[in-house]
């Protein structure tokens, strides 16, 4: 672990992550996984694509946000409210209009379109805001105060981190091809502490390792630091990981699971974008091809071993990807 002095007791409970896999609707579970020969050769390593974006919402956060929204209604609540970059937005919009219940969601103006249309189109209530995603997440606060509605709040609920984990217990379904290394692309810390418990327990020899943009580390930060460490801005094109204020009960469950914290640039997110699209036919948002950059930056560490990354996230412009992937007008256009 990246911090030997981390609380010993997590919030996280194993056995509720198997619950969640035996209850999550097929929508979310069993996605692809598969060892891509062609990504493989080209990184001089095993690289096996856990796929998350082939469902209805194109993302992982479907799974979090499922669990999440089913235990509130177990405990009487009938109504959600969210912050989100845009792929929570989608969830919660999505798992609450097929609970029946309402749902709002607060996201900064500048968020990703596509993704906010999605929200719209599903059905929930989009409110937007000027700022980024910290500012969305006070709103989402008062929001859920004001109206008594149920706050998921990404990372803190506990639900959207044991939903997440439950995309491990998919990759451990063949022990026979132990994991070296699973590469998380780390933002708020749900998907990372979600699968980091589920490895810790069933296969402790596989390295945890999260990956994070350069322009966007307050959490990777804040694991080397052993304390929460904020940051003025952020400057990615990763947006669903562009957070700036990481939630102290997230990073001490990340600090007994992870084993390293890598950060990235962002002409490397793009080159692996280019060669997910090119090896694998994959279209994917930055977010998604972190893991890929963590193996570029770092072919040393990886050169020989089997590893698994998690493409997380397919929702994004069109034309954003072109011009990134061709490389027609730059990173950030």
């Amino acid at each position: 672990m990246l911090n030997e002095s981390a609380a010993s007791d997590m919030r996280l409970n194993l056995s509720r992550i198997e619950q969640a896999k035996r209850s999550l609707s097929p929508a979310f579970s069993d996605t692809p996984q598969y060892v891509c020969l062609a990504l493989s050769r080209e990184l001089d390593c095993e690289v096996t694509l856990k796929i998350e974006t082939c469902n209805p919402i194109r993302c992982f956060k479907g799974r979090g946000a499922e669990i999440a929204i089913r235990r509130a209604i177990e405990e009487g609540h009938r109504s959600f409210v969210c912050a989100s970059a845009g792929n929570l937005g989608q969830g919660v919009a999505f798992c609450s209009r097929r609970s029946g219940f309402p749902a709002v969601v607060v996201a900064a103006r500048a968020a990703e379109r596509s993704k906010l249309h999605r929200i719209a189109e599903i059905g929930a209530e989009l409110i937007l805001v000027d700022g980024d995603i910290e500012i969305a997440r006070r709103r989402a606060i008062e929001i859920a105060a004001g109206r008594g509605s149920y706050l998921i709040e990404d990372s803190e609920n506990i639900g959207t981190c044991e939903g997440a984990g439950t995309i491990a217990l998919e990759l451990l379904v063949e022990p026979e091809k132990q994991l070296d290394g699973v590469l998380v692309a780390l933002g708020g810390g749900a998907m990372a502490t979600g699968i980091g418990a589920v490895f810790k327990a069933r296969s402790p020899e596989t390295k945890v390792v999260c990956v994070q943009p350069k322009g966007a580390p307050a959490m990777t930060l804040s694991l080397r630091a052993g304390e929460v460490v904020t940051t003025e801005s952020t400057e990615t094109i990763a947006d669903g990981v562009a957070g700036r204020f990481p939630i102290a009960e997230v990073l001490w469950d990340l600090q007994e699971v992870v084993d390293d914290a890598l950060l990235v640039r962002e002409e490397s997110i793009v080159e692996a974008m280019r060669l997910l699209y090119r090896h694998s036919g994959l279209i994917v948002e930055p977010s998604a091809a972190l893991g890929i950059a963590a193996v570029l930056e770092n072919p040393d560490i990886f050169r020989g071993k089997k590893i698994a990354t998690i493409i997380c996230g397919a929702n994004l412009a069109i034309r954003k990807f072109e011009n990134w992937v061709h490389g027609k007008n730059g990173i950030g256009q």
